[in-house]
Formats: C-alpha cells, sequence, structure tokens
C-alpha cells in the first residue's frame, strides 16, 4: 500500500509522513506519522484477525498496551514506541532476566480486569488451538504431545483472562516514560498462563540457549504466581501449536519442536 492510497487517513487524522511504510508478516500496512507534531504510528489491519486486535487496543484504553489515538474501520492510530530499549535484544545481551520480568509484568497488567465488557471478537482458547490436533493425527511424537497436553489444559481451565495471544520480545516496546507497552494483540480469552508461552521461543537462537528455559520458567513461575509444572505444560502445548502452523504453512518446524521437546524434558523429570 502506497502513501498515495493511505491518503484518505491521512486526511481523516490530519497527519504527516514520518518515515518509510511498511508490511508486517500478518499483511496489516504501517505508516509512521506525526499528529500536530506528535509521533505517531498508522496501522491498516491486513485482516479479520489484525483488525480483532485493534478493538482489544481500544478496550485497553492504554493501560498496559500502547494508547489508541483514533480509530476507524480496518485503520487504526496508535501512539509510536520512541524509546531505544530492546526485550530481544536485552535477552541475547546478557539481560535476560531483567527481559524475562518485564515481559511478564506486561502480561500482568493486560490480564488485569477491567470495569467495561470483554470485547465481543475474542477468540476463545479451544478455537486457536484447532490446528494442532490434526496436525497430531498426521504426524504423531512431539506433535501427540502437545496435543494431549492442550487437550488436558484446555478441558479445565483456570484464571481466565483476556489475552495477548501473542506476547513475545517483539511485542511489548519502550515508549520512554510511559514504559514498556503492548502491542499486536490477537484477542483471545482463556487460561492467562497460554500467554507466557511465547516469550520462551523467543528470540532466537538465544531461547534455545543450555539451561534458559529452566531460569525462564523459574523467574515467570515466581513474577505471575503460576504452578510451574502447569506452565511447563503450557509451553508444551503452545511450541506444539506453532509448530503446527510453520507445517501448515509450509515452513519446517526444527525450532518450536526443539523448545517442546526442551519442556517436555523437564515435564518427565
Amino acid at each position: 500500500m502506497t502513501l498515495a492510497a493511505l491518503q484518505p487517513w491521512f486526511d481523516l487524522w490530519r497527519l504527516e509522513p514520518d518515515g518509510e511504510a511498511f508490511i508486517t508478516p500478518f499483511g496489516s500496512h504501517l505508516a509512521p506519522v506525526r499528529r500536530g507534531g506528535t509521533p505517531a504510528m498508522l496501522k491498516i489491519a491486513g485482516g479479520p484477525e489484525e483488525r480483532d486486535g485493534g478493538a482489544l487496543m481500544a478496550w485497553w484504553a492504554g493501560d498496559g498496551a500502547a494508547r489508541v489515538l483514533a480509530r476507524a474501520g480496518d485503520a487504526l492510530l496508535l501512539e509510536r514506541a520512541m524509546g531505544s530499549a530492546s526485550l530481544a535484544a536485552m535477552a541475547t545481551a546478557g539481560e535476560d532476566e531483567a527481559a524475562t520480568l518485564i515481559l511478564s509484568a506486561a502480561a500482568g497488567r493486560l490480564h488485569a480486569p477491567r470495569a467495561q465488557p470483554k470485547p465481543p471478537t475474542l477468540k476463545p482458547l479451544p478455537v486457536w488451538f484447532r490446528a494442532l490436533e490434526p496436525t497430531a493425527n498426521a504426524h504423531g511424537g512431539v506433535f501427540s504431545r502437545s496435543a494431549a497436553a492442550a487437550a488436558a489444559l484446555l478441558s479445565d481451565p483456570r484464571d481466565i483472562a483476556v489475552l495477548h495471544g501473542d506476547l513475545h520480545h517483539d511485542n511489548v516496546l519502550d515508549f520512554g516514560p510511559r514504559g514498556w507497552l503492548a502491542i499486536d494483540p490477537k484477542g483471545l480469552l482463556g487460561e492467562r498462563g497460554f500467554d507466557f508461552a511465547n516469550l520462551f521461543c523467543n528470540p532466537w537462537p538465544a531461547a534455545a540457549e543450555p539451561g534458559r528455559l529452566q531460569q525462564r520458567l523459574r523467574l515467570v513461575a515466581a513474577a505471575s504466581g503460576l504452578e510451574p509444572a502447569r506452565l511447563t505444560q503450557w509451553l508444551i502445548a503452545y511450541a506444539g501449536l506453532s509448530a503446527a502452523w510453520t507445517l501448515q504453512s509450509g515452513g519446517d518446524p526444527w525450532r518450536a519442536l526443539l523448545i517442546a521437546r526442551q519442556a517436555l524434558a523437564i515435564a518427565d523429570g
């Protein structure tokens, strides 16, 4: 999408370009802009999933997530992260403990109850996992173990919360005085333990370093109040789901399967 194609929103919200527009892996178009001299980010959703994420961003109302400045149809105008720090960079430069605790705190803020009704666009967590069982039936092995973990967890949900759905090092950004805030949610509803699983898979290859998974499990369990064994099961379930998505899209799921095997080794003692 060119700047010319974005012009209707530039006119609507009186925006000025402030950098190169680009496309995300999920097909959304992003353009750094300024409104009245203030940095912002214009996002045009690439599909229903991304549009539903915008509804959740508006629901959070800037508490734990980037503030929504304006919203119309597929378009979202967000405050822009202007801080220089990066959780991914921290995790690869000897500050993984600090990065993990920041992510855990970010999840806690997002999961906190709100007075207003939940967005009707939230997807139930069992729907999110629908790709895992057919992949397990076709390939067995780690996929079967992950599917079994998912089935057990989803049949006995606890601590139900509004979930980000894609919480990792590149989706919690440095907003300077406003602190670390989330962007790009998927918008799910289910057990809050699920939301922590993705951080164990990122960034690569730091996530797979010897001892890294065990250290993160200790930190996240302590910070979140989750049972370590149940958190490990969520990681097994999520890593298998991530691998299933990768396989279905024609990629090689070896990274997610490696994390799943590490988690299974911990669970099996």
